[in-house]
């Protein structure tokens, strides 16, 4: 028997009456006929007692009717959830973002989630690239963002450039180099140096730009993966920051001499293996928006 004949017998078991049921079924009489007859055939046994133009449960009917309502329900509910499932309505994605994404998405991803997917279920992760990468591979979590050139490249993973940020060295209003004309990497060193961890291709691009003195082993004297603390610890002291320009608008922006010229690249990393589900493709997009309007 199928979902359908179960069907056919629920109606038919509810108005007693074929040619009702056929209508409202937009089915014949004789096909709803030999759904019935299919189910008695398989069950060896009458489901129905026909008195004159109506039909009536028999006893072994009605218990059937309880089994194939409980049935039909799930089936239903089963094709809503999945249906749910596929329109991004409900589900669950776990993402992992890096110290930059973190302090930028982490908020406006949440209140996208609340607003649009009430129903469905968001977990974010904090952690280092290499940590994020091996949840990752363990199916810890569904997708990343990160700086991509902290990410070492694997032919495992799968990565979306979102967008593209200019770094800068950033200081608090009112410190002594705020209103600097010109300000030399000696000039920076005065003061204690802050940043999140920097990729290798970073690094060579401030050594390029400033001297070995650049290289962030030599030059960041406070390093954290958590942006906020850094931020924290550059508005209330002479420390100065070299992070995105987009992480906090409300420092200044030191006039480099020669100007940083170095950007960060940040992107969607998930597994090659791995199919996305329509909740996290949505969460993606979103993701690219929020950071463009950054």
């Amino acid at each position: 028997m199928t979902l359908v004949q179960l069907r056919h017998f629920l109606e038919l078991a509810n108005t007693g009456s074929f040619s009702k049921s056929a209508l409202k079924l937009h089915v014949s009489q004789p096909a709803l006929s030999r759904s019935i007859k299919t189910i008695e055939d398989e069950f060896g046994h009458q489901l129905f007692d026909r008195v004159g133009r109506k039909s009536e449960l028999t006893a072994f009917g009605q218990y059937i009717y309880v089994q194939a309502r409980e049935l039909v329900d799930r089936a239903n509910n089963l094709k809503q959830s999945g249906q749910q499932l596929l329109s991004g309505q409900t589900g669950k994605v776990r993402i992992g973002l890096g110290s930059g994404p973190g302090a930028l998405l982490m908020t406006p991803l949440l209140a996208h989630m609340a607003k649009e997917y009430p129903q469905g279920h968001l977990e974010i992760s904090r952690g280092s690239t290499s940590l994020l990468v091996q949840a990752l591979r363990d199916r810890h979590l569904d997708a990343l963002v990160l700086d991509i050139r902290s990410l070492n490249p694997s032919s495992d993973l799968v990565v979306e450039v979102l967008c593209e940020m200019p770094g800068a060295f950033m200081c608090r209003k009112g410190h002594p180099l705020s209103r600097a004309r010109q300000v030399t990497l000696s000039r920076v060193k005065e003061f204690p140096v802050a940043s999140t961890p920097l990729s290798d291709e970073v690094a060579r691009i401030l050594v390029d730009r400033y001297g070995p003195d650049a290289h962030p082993d030599v030059l960041v004297n406070l390093r954290c993966e958590e942006i906020s603390s850094l931020l924290e610890v550059v508005r209330s002291t002479d420390a100065i920051l070299m992070a995105v320009r987009s992480l906090a608008p409300d420092l200044v922006k030191l006039k480099m001499s020669p100007e940083l010229n170095a950007t960060a690249k940040f992107g969607w990393v998930s597994l090659r293996s791995r199919s996305e589900s329509p909740l996290c493709g949505y969460l993606r997009v979103a993701a690219k928006d929020i950071l463009s309007r950054c």
